[in-house]
């Protein structure tokens, strides 16, 4: 009970963090004077993405000063506790800096290895998402209306409808023609992409999220919040968390299926 309250506090303190980094993203997002430039692995990096995460940070070590912090754009600063905060400052910064509406600031807290908090937070689109390990997930502009996430109960993937980013990163796994083949078994399949395919697993309107390359600030703060939500959440290998560098969510019903379609053909057989 006294590690749930904890969390509980936790949450309540990245809130208010997320709501202040909310508040600067929307002003950065569609500005004449937004800052864009390419990093050395050709992805775009804005002022906004910068400044975010310094939010966080600043913030964060104001009120948890012994915890260390990775993140997107600053990297590792090491802590003095078994806790680490995960940050993905602008997750689809391509999307913010186009203009489109479907981003979020990523926040994750790890604690001896294990998610067990993670926050998402669309200001563009008037949603959040979080979870404590344990208490659930929900989603909402505030606790007092916020819903409780549910997985859906999809059985079949004949029946499931499967999101994903893009197709280059299954050619260069050798598993496009898995992935095609786990597409054209689905009932219907939609390009959400990014942190916007997996929330919708977690409520229930979308049954399979995949993508074949990932970093740990990407996934992070999704773990806590799929789970919670009834779902599961594994590399391509089956192996649960987001440390892997490749992701599959499912309603956890179809997650078997899923893995072994994916796994029934490689590129070059």
């Amino acid at each position: 009970m006294a590690k749930r309250s904890r969390l509980s506090d936790d949450l309540q303190v990245i809130s208010g963090i997320i709501d202040q980094v909310d508040h600067f993203t929307k002003q950065r997002f569609r500005a004449l004077d937004l800052q864009v430039e390419t990093k050395p692995d050709f992805t775009p990096v804005t002022d906004a993405d910068r400044g975010a995460e310094k939010i966080i940070r600043n913030m964060l070590g104001k009120y948890r000063t012994r915890d260390a912090i990775f993140g997107e754009e600053e990297g590792e600063s090491s802590g003095y506790s078994n806790r680490r905060w995960i940050i993905d400052p602008i997750d689809s910064t391509k999307n913010f800096v186009r203009g489109v509406p479907v981003w979020a600031t990523l926040v994750g807290l790890e604690e001896d290895g294990e998610m067990v908090l993670g926050m998402v937070s669309a200001p563009a689109l008037h949603r959040r998402w979080w979870a404590v390990k344990g208490l659930g997930a929900y989603t909402g502009r505030s606790w007092t209306t916020a819903q409780p996430l549910q997985v859906s109960r999809v059985n079949r993937i004949e029946d499931a409808s499967l999101s994903y980013s893009s197709l280059q990163g299954w050619q260069e796994r050798n598993q496009l023609r898995a992935f095609l083949r786990l597409a054209q078994a689905a009932w219907r399949t939609r390009a959400y992409g990014d942190f916007w395919s997996y929330m919708l697993v977690a409520e229930g309107a979308v049954d399979i999220a995949t993508e074949p390359e990932l970093e740990l600030y990407d996934m992070a703060a999704l773990v806590p919040i799929l789970t919670e939500a009834g779902g599961q959440f594994t590399d391509l290998e089956g192996n649960p968390g987001p440390y892997g560098r490749c992701a599959l969510a499912t309603n956890g019903i179809l997650h078997a299926d899923a893995l072994e379609v994916l796994h029934s053909v490689r590129d070059n057989d």
